[in-house]
């Protein structure tokens, strides 16, 4: 199960925080700030996975932002690089070449788009193609 999902930038400034599990305010600070800590420094000869508390976190990094999700200890980590991809090349689509003020001033489409595929902490659709054409849909009705 998917714990939360991170973007943040080489500053530390998140940009998208999804929990999926009850945290409170000051630990959610606490988290994003411990997950920027562990994921920026990390050298890129090492693998994308790195045990957090009790639970892993798989991140990836495109451009200047980094993409963490925090699953539990035995999911499967390529599953999950495969989902934070996934993830990019939707937004890559839908904002044709993504940055990151498109996240800033777009922030309630990317989690539109991050709900049409995760929900309740899991993997519900993997088809970037049927994902694409229900953001279509939902386009069409604003």
């Amino acid at each position: 199960m998917i714990r939360f999902i991170l973007l943040q930038n080489r500053q530390g400034k998140t940009r998208l925080a999804k929990y999926y599990v009850p945290l409170e305010e000051s630990e959610k600070h606490k988290v994003e700030y411990e997950v920027h800590r562990l994921v920026v420094n990390r050298d890129a000869k090492f693998t994308n996975f790195v045990e957090f508390r009790t639970h892993k976190v798989i991140y990836r990094r495109y451009a200047g932002l980094f993409f963490s999700v925090c699953v539990d200890i035995t999911d499967n980590e390529l599953a999950y690089l495969e989902c934070i991809h996934l993830f990019v090349e939707i937004l890559d689509h839908f904002f044709s070449n993504v940055c990151e003020l498109d996240l800033v001033f777009n922030f309630h489409k990317v989690y539109l788009i991050l709900d049409e595929f995760i929900l309740a902490g899991e993997l519900q659709e993997t088809s970037k193609r049927a994902i694409i054409e229900r953001m279509s849909e939902l386009e069409k009705l604003e």
